[in-house]
């Protein structure tokens, strides 16, 4: 994992927004084990929420989303949102940390959901690329999950991975709340049909540039514009050329051109809208 920070794109010709990031990684607010090599790369660049924030302003990413994936997690991104104006929170005990779904921490997790600053319940969802927590102890978490998004009334962020199917019968079974995100869209056209189908917001990040993410990129074709959103998920997920390094949210205009190009539509255009998109899903800025 190179530790070089890559260089910044050109900037946007209109504003846009990160969806999905992870701040307190990148900030080094949760120490890299050694078992994270992208995590240590980013930390290693002694990155400042402040200074993340003015190299993404400088290409024209104007606000973005941290996510949480445990308690810890979740709590530093709700008070780093109430510090800043152009960061929002999401949070919630991502699927691998599923066996720590107790009701204590759900109840502290919709505790800090119903804060203003804080716009959405995730990353949780399904995780059956890896068998870190048990998938009965993955679905109770996701269920509960969707409860609270719909008790609070806020988006609900999902994380699916090698599970598809199951994410969706697990929503169409619980009800979906309002809003719902698939983070990292990492399915193909017909997964991104059906998304369409329920009106669920897909969000796509650095693979979608990779050159054997074809399959992605068919899915973002047929992805309508009014549902589609753009993520780094840094410090993970940077776009193509820059595989191997750590990501940062200043790298969205890499991620936005590539989609521009698949939509077949001009890259201001593309901007205006997933922005609108944003304030449709985190609500006003």
């Amino acid at each position: 994992m190179s530790t070089t920070t890559p260089a910044a794109p050109e900037p946007l010709p209109a504003e846009v927004f990160d969806s999905h990031c992870h701040l307190d990684i990148m900030v080094g607010n949760r120490q890299a084990s050694s078992g994270d090599p992208v995590a240590q790369a980013a930390q290693a660049a002694r990155a400042s929420v402040e200074g993340i924030l003015d190299d993404a302003r400088a290409v024209g990413v104007t606000r973005l989303v941290t996510i949480g994936y445990d308690l810890p997690s979740s709590r530093w991104n709700a008070e780093t949102a109430a510090l800043h104006a152009d960061v929002y929170a999401g949070v919630a005990i991502h699927p691998n940390e599923a066996h720590a779904s107790t009701p204590e921490t759900l109840a502290e997790i919709e505790a800090l959901a119903r804060l203003p600053h804080v716009r959405a319940v995730g990353e949780t969802g399904l995780d059956y690329y890896r068998d870190w927590a048990s998938k009965d102890d993955q679905h109770a978490s996701f269920r509960a999950h969707i409860e609270i998004a719909k008790r609070t009334g806020k988006a609900l962020v999902i994380h699916d991975r090698d599970a598809h199917d199951d994410v969706l019968r697990v929503l169409a079974g619980e009800g979906a709340p309002d809003v719902v995100v698939f983070h990292s869209f990492s399915g193909d056209a017909e997964l991104a049909k059906k998304c369409a189908e329920a009106g669920y917001f897909m969000s796509f990040s650095g693979p979608v540039t990779y050159k054997n993410a074809g399959y992605l990129r068919e899915a973002a074709r047929i992805a309508p514009v009014e549902l589609i959103l753009v993520e780094t998920d840094a410090p993970y997920l940077p776009p193509a050329p820059h595989r191997g390094k750590p990501n940062a949210p200043y790298l969205i205009p890499l991620t936005l051109h590539c989609l521009a190009d698949v939509k077949e539509t001009d890259l201001a255009g593309l901007a205006a809208a997933v922005s609108a998109n944003g304030e449709t899903v985190f609500g006003a800025w």
